[in-house]
């Protein structure tokens, strides 16, 4: 396995913020630590343990430790309050960087089971610090700034006429000519925002406003040439929209300020694979290791974090005939970054051994549901409806209830899909409203969001339930036990090609 800048766990430790000098050699720079793997831990009988057993790998699942594990991250996230000012996992942070070394310090811990690799790359974040709008001297009372938006001009005030753009702004002929040094108002929706910045940058204009029916809480994608940007409700802007419909050029006199900055990060994804099994027929699974910058993330993703950890421990206890590969990825909230780096940088050779990957975002949200990606053969990578099958016959068994959900691409299983890897997973439910028909399936409370502390300050300790976590993580370690153990039956994969699944929208921020 080796993908284009995979590391050793030993290069990345060496640059966390703390002392772990005495767990691995030094390198004078990242070039050293290239192909060197982790200390070799004895792998005292691995030959003589039991092959895996899907219902003992459940039994060792419990409550206790998946609580003591999220009070661990909880604390890991308090150390960026410092820079912060709260709690947070957000790439970059100390939070982050922090979660990392205890992502590595626990598979340390594992006698040498698996081979433990890093792959670094890059992400851009950013921050707003403040921002204004005045249209004919009144704010919008929706205004909300993009994140990872540029600032203003000179980190100034800017001033213009406000110009309608047709259609979308998805196109550069969209932008009317007067767009140049004014501000443009522009529909949500058919492609990225990113895109409706940047082409309102390329046609001149000083600023750009997205209105929709709510105002918009949105990201960029933070590359050169997009301009500030903010967003407010269609209810703020109906009244100048009808003025500019009934007069393309009317005089309406625009002040925008948004003073932010736009950085690149470097962070790293963690990849652990059994020594045992198969290698030519790897189980893969993952989760995000990050947070937004507004909160700790204790169930997004810490919840998935903390399953894998848990899942990857017990399954030392036994022997495996398909390699397993345990992944946590970073700069998942800032667009899916981590997992499709990593897929689109396979070789077709490397990309052929994966059978399959399994997406673990968000195991624990408090008025739950257990939600089903709707896979399936056809217009998915072989093998993705037999994921589907197994979550929802395991459900079926514990006597639950499961409901299926589409592949919108906002997680991790894009990267795979796209790069023709069947993929599959679970979650419980994010900004999303309980249903009546939800609650009657699951309980929890109708008309509530599944989780209101989705990418909020309050998704910490208080935030998970425990009661879907443990059920998941069980349903996780059924899912490794069942394909480490064999793959029979399980669609063979085809030679690497893309996928004709393409996903519209990748990750919460950044797309339409």
């Amino acid at each position: 396995m080796n993908p284009t800048a995979l590391l050793s766990a030993a290069a990345v430790v060496a640059a966390l913020p703390v002392d772990v000098s005495s767990w691995f050699p030094s390198f004078d720079s990242v070039a050293d630590a290239i192909d060197f793997e982790m200390p070799a831990f004895p792998s005292w009988g691995h030959s003589s343990k039991p092959e895996v057993n899907t219902h003992e790998l459940q039994s060792l699942i419990t409550e206790d430790a998946l609580r003591y594990r999220a009070e661990q991250l909880f604390n890991i996230s308090k150390t960026s309050i410092g820079k912060y000012g709260h709690p947070t996992r957000v790439i970059g942070s100390p939070g982050h960087w922090n979660t990392i070394n205890y992502i590595l310090r626990e598979l340390i811990k594992l006698d040498g089971y698996y081979t433990v690799r890093s792959q670094a790359l890059n992400a851009i974040d950013g921050k707003v610090k403040s921002v204004s709008l005045l249209i004919e001297g009144r704010q919008p009372k929706s205004l909300i700034p993009f994140r990872v938006s540029r600032g203003t001009e000179d980190g100034r005030p800017v001033h213009g006429k406000l110009v309608l753009v047709k259609n979308y702004g998805c196109n550069p002929e969209d932008f009317p000519k007067h767009s140049k040094d004014n501000i443009v108002l522009i529909e949500r929706g058919e492609c990225p925002f990113g895109d409706k910045s940047f082409n309102a940058g390329q046609a001149g204009a000083k600023g750009a406003i997205i209105f929709d029916k709510e105002a918009v809480n949105g990201r960029l994608n933070g590359r050169e040439g997009e301009i500030a940007t903010v967003s407010i409700s269609k209810a703020d802007a109906q009244s100048y929209i009808n003025r500019l419909i009934e007069n393309p050029t009317a005089e309406i006199e625009t002040t925008l300020y948004v003073d932010a900055y736009v950085k690149n990060v470097t962070t790293v994804n963690v990849i652990a694979e059994t020594k045992q099994g198969d290698h030519n027929n790897v189980v893969s699974l993952g989760a995000h290791s990050d947070s937004v910058e507004d909160g700790p993330g204790i169930n997004d993703d810490g919840s998935g974090t903390i399953s894998l950890l848990e899942v990857a421990k017990h399954l030392t206890n036994y022997k495996v005939n398909n390699a397993v590969r345990f992944a946590w990825w970073a700069a998942e909230e800032e667009g899916l970054v981590g997992s499709t780096y990593y897929a689109e940088h396979l070789s077709p050779k490397e990309n052929e051994k994966i059978r399959l990957f399994m997406d673990y975002d968000m195991m624990a949200s408090p008025n739950y549901e257990y939600e089903v990606y709707d896979a399936n053969n056809k217009d998915h990578p072989a093998g993705s409806g037999d994921l589907k099958q197994l979550y929802i016959d395991w459900y079926k068994e514990q006597g639950l209830n499961y409901t299926l959900i589409p592949f919108d691409g906002r997680s991790d299983y894009v990267g795979f899909i796209e790069n023709g890897i069947p993929a599959g997973g679970i979650a419980t439910g994010a900004e999303g409203v309980k249903s009546k028909k939800s609650k009657e399936q699951f309980g929890g409370v109708a008309g509530e969001w599944f989780d209101k502390c989705y990418h909020q300050l309050c998704d910490d300790l208080s935030n998970p339930n425990y009661e879907a976590w443990v059920t998941n993580t069980k349903l996780i370690a059924h899912s490794v036990a069942t394909y480490a153990k064999s793959l029979e039956g399980f669609p063979k994969r085809e030679k690497t090609k893309s996928s004709e699944s393409k996903f519209s929208r990748r990750g919460q921020w950044m797309y339409v």
